[in-house]
């Protein structure tokens, strides 16, 4: 058995409206080999995974996956189960998982849900490798394996500040994007959008992150506004240290100007030699050190969000104690195998590193790592309390005095951070600070939360809440509206008519389609957006307050939608197109695909489906938003039913585009006077314009704005590049469309039909990424409609070059065309021309074109040509 593809689909998709992961897999000889002809297959996989009792599977019980291992099931089964267990096992509670079979033989499609990525397809690569050990009899160690996901798991889940934060933000609602491999993040979307990177906010200023880290300058500063701090400053060699100790004398502190987390940072130094030992340690990570007093008393942490007293924490430096049995470095690496001990910022509290530092405490008390102290005795450490280092905290929040407050949020006003931590020494925080006594020793920019959130001792406390009030006030905007189109056919126009009314409305709106990502009417990305990368595009653009997206089935297969819910989803029609690829064989499978964007509707948001199409109405009931049906038949019983629902319609009567609601109608527009329906010819158009106008309706645009943009809206190469542009070319007519597959070719063939009175040339092209039978079919139904043919390869795909004309050659031939009438240039420019200098007066010259900008431009080079002849 071997992956012959694994990856994650990170939203809604045709396998579940959550985040799985997707594995194909080929069985290879394990495909005759089903599990009840395995002997000891179930007694050594109960052994191996006990708790994989607990997998209902189909039989809807506990131990219902143990009866199909019994009766007898396929390796992929088996592997789907096992990838979900070793996620439980490791922590994850998932539970959804799916396996499927396709045509060809012993090939099967596997999902599974996953909460981290990497740990999903981690545990999808092992969970196949210990299903082929199985088949052969042998037993894999699970806890090892448990062991490898753990880890893969702390190396890259968000950390516990970033963590806590986003937890806040789902609780409320608000969308979230990790934006790379760290802690950097997004809230919200388009111009609603906030970004954070760890506890770094967007609008933090860089001003106050450069006061604290220079830590002698926030010393001053603090000064000035009446804050304790320690006497001390800046030296850059022993000679200027010893000069500041004649002055404060010892015990003081050192440390560098411009480090965090405690490096560098030596305390309690008596003489000389410590004092030149400290200094060479700063003075390696930092061009200057400090030099001050050291004070005596306790390590505070005092954590201040928007300027406001949040939270406080004693810190306590990293110690042991003694059991009068072990060493002082048996004791460390039981304390480091506790399990909320993790490396760096990864868990609650970080494991105890022993370095120079630790030696140098312990040398303090008469100790080594070898000693043996008596039971009960704590043996410090670390001179800091940093929980980095090892160190523990207790919530002193409700003990702190209304002074020391007021100190601390003048402090954060005069610093000018919006998350600051403030570090004191003092004997408590419950009685104001005093000057000699207790001080502010550093201030911090992107302080972490863990030891308010999951302190040693003491009250947790939600630090994620004040975070996101100050990122998103009451009141305040964080997801813009999405309107998202799909179907087989349309999705472009319908797309930019869509953007056009929300344009025309006020909106600065950022559209995706086969053809680019628009921002505000400008291309910004060329290229194929139809995708969850085009519509992440628009997401994470700030300019945007609106999103309207085109979304095509093979995004949707790969990794799902860009986004989770939808403000507004368009499905227009369902039609023979890409089957027999990833498991969508028939019409309904590629209905269902499709389907995802409509079932991603908010509850408050609208559908907009197709009443004409049996297909896209057959997944109605599936849909949680509200229903608006359009269809050209005013008299559709799926109209009629939805009126008497309370919900709203738009359909065609008498030539007039209408709004049907409970109340009554609403006239929209005219239908001959929308330039998009050619004077009411092109009805594939009329279809795309009803579904537009009920996406606007959604959208809270009136009907009367929709007239206007309706009107405005002109199908040229401008505002609907490549989609049914028609260009007088002087004696005869051409056209440039984008449309490719037979659904296409079929609703659009009369209307080019009555363009002119002569032949129907056609520039045509398969697309090579489609079944052999497909293509074939594709060149039958052209040869149906068309006179002649220039055929090329703009779109092989996966195919060599000429393969595809050559199928959709065979088809035409089926189809009762002769050869004669058939003209084979494989270079999509060439055949441009060709197509062109084959027309005569009174030609209909249609091109199919894939490279649609540089087929324009032939044309109206071409065109410019002919105008002179006629002139």
């Amino acid at each position: 058995m071997k992956i012959i593809e694994i990856r994650a689909i990170r939203g809604p998709g045709y396998y579940s409206q959550k985040p799985v992961i997707f594995m194909q897999l080929d069985l290879e000889d394990l495909e005759y080999k089903p599990t009840d002809e395995v002997p000891g297959f179930k007694n050594i996989l109960e052994e191996m995974m006990p708790s994989l009792y607990e997998h209902t599977c189909s039989p809807g019980v506990p131990g219902g996956f143990i009866e199909r291992i019994e009766r007898g099931t396929w390796a992929g089964h088996v592997a789907e189960h096992i990838a979900i267990e070793l996620q439980c096992l490791m922590g994850h509670n998932i539970s959804f998982g799916k396996t499927f079979t396709l045509e060809d033989k012993g090939i099967y499609n596997v999902v599974f849900r996953y909460l981290n990525e990497a740990v999903g397809i981690k545990a999808g690569e092992m969970a196949v490798e210990i299903t082929g050990k199985l088949f052969r009899g042998e037993k894999t160690d699970i806890g090892e394996c448990i062991k490898e996901l753990k880890k893969t798991d702390e190396a890259t889940r968000l950390g516990p500040s970033t963590g806590a934060i986003v937890n806040e933000a789902q609780k409320r609602g608000i969308p979230w994007t990790r934006l790379n491999n760290a802690s950097y993040i997004q809230f919200g979307q388009g111009k609603y959008q906030r970004r954070i990177e760890a506890t770094l906010m967007d609008d933090t200023s860089a001003l106050a992150v450069e006061i604290a880290k220079d830590k002698e300058r926030a010393k001053e500063i603090l000064k000035e506004c009446g804050v304790p701090v320690p006497e001390g400053r800046s030296v850059i060699n022993l000679t200027d240290a010893l000069q500041v100790v004649s002055k404060i004398g010892y015990p003081v502190v050192v440390k560098p100007v411009d480090a965090n987390h405690g490096r560098g940072v030596t305390t309690d130094i008596e003489n000389d030699e410590e004092l030149k030992t400290a200094l060479e340690k700063a003075l390696s990570i930092s061009k200057k050190a400090i030099v001050e007093k050291f004070l005596v008393g306790s390590d505070f942490r005092i954590l201040l969000i928007d300027g406001k007293f949040t939270a406080a924490s004693l810190r306590e430096p990293a110690s042991v104690t003694g059991d009068a049995v072990k060493t002082i470095d048996m004791l460390i690496d039981e304390t480091n195998a506790d399990p909320i001990r993790g490396e760096g910022h990864e868990k609650n509290l970080t494991k105890i590193v022993k370095d120079s530092e630790t030696e140098r405490v312990l040398r303090l008390q008469n100790l080594g790592y070898d000693s043996v102290v008596p039971e009960g005795k704590k043996v410090q450490l670390k001179s800091t309390a940093n929980l980095s280092s090892g160190g523990t905290a207790w919530d002193v929040t409700d003990m702190v005095h209304p002074v020391n407050i007021f100190l601390a949020e003048r402090a954060a006003a005069e610093i000018g951070l919006n998350v600051m931590g403030m570090d004191i020494i003092a004997p408590d925080l419950a009685n104001p600070l005093k000057w000699g006594e207790g001080g502010v020793v550093e201030v911090n920019a992107g302080p972490g939360f863990r030891m308010h959130l999951n302190p040693s001792h003491g009250k947790p406390r939600n630090i994620a809440e004040p975070v996101i009030d100050m990122l998103f006030p009451e009141g305040s905007e964080h997801s813009m509206p999405i309107c998202a189109v799909t179907g087989t056919n349309g999705k472009t126009t319908t797309t930019r008519i869509i953007a056009h009314i929300m344009k025309e409305a006020g909106y600065t709106v950022g559209m995706t389609s086969t053809d680019a990502v628009e921002i505000d009417g400008v291309p910004v990305l060329r290229g194929d957006y139809s995708g969850p990368g085009g519509a992440q595009a628009v997401i994470r653009s700030k300019s945007c307050d609106m999103a309207v997206l085109e979304v095509a089935r093979g995004g949707i297969l790969r990794r799902g939608l860009g986004f989770n819910l939808c403000d507004v989803g368009v499905f227009l029609n369902v039609s023979s197109d890409h089957l027999g690829y990833g498991g969508i064989d028939t019409l309904e499978d590629l209905a269902r695909v499709k389907s995802t964007v409509p079932e991603s509707v908010k509850r408050n948001g609208y559908a907009v489906l197709n009443a004409d199409d049996e297909l896209v109405m057959a997944r109605a009931d599936k849909i949680k938003g509200n229903l608006i049906l359009f269809s050209g038949d005013s008299e559709n019983h799926y109209l009629k039913e939805n009126i008497a629902k309370g919900n709203r319609n738009i359909t065609v009567f008498e030539g007039n585009i209408l709004l049907q609601e409970p109340s009554g109608n609403t006239f929209i527009a005219h239908v001959g006077e929308i330039p998009v329906t050619f004077g009411g010819t092109a009805g594939f158009n009329t279809e795309n314009v009803m579904a537009a106008a009920g996406a606007a309706l959604g959208l809270g645009i009136s009907p009367e704005e929709i007239r206007k943009s309706l009107i405005s809206f002109i199908p040229d190469t401008e505002q609907s590049s490549g989609r049914m542009n028609i260009i007088d070319m002087g004696d005869f007519t051409a056209v440039v469309d984008y449309g490719h597959n037979i659904g296409a070719i079929e609703s659009t063939a009369e209307f080019i039909r009555n363009l002119g009175p002569g032949r129907l040339i056609r520039m045509a092209a398969g697309v090579g990424n489609r079944r052999e039978e497909d293509i074939v079919h594709f060149g039958e139904v052209v040869a149906k409609y068309y006179d002649n043919i220039v055929l090329c390869d703009s779109s092989p795909r996966n195919r060599k070059p000429g393969e595809t004309p050559m199928l959709v050659k065979k088809g035409l031939l089926m189809g009762g065309m002769t050869e004669d009438k058939i003209t084979e240039i494989l270079h999509e420019g060439e055949a441009t021309l060709a197509a062109l200098k084959m027309a005569m007066p009174g030609d209909v010259v249609v091109f199919q074109a894939e490279n649609i900008k540089q087929v324009i431009s032939d044309v109206m080079d071409f065109r410019k040509v002919c105008l002179k002849k006629v002139n």
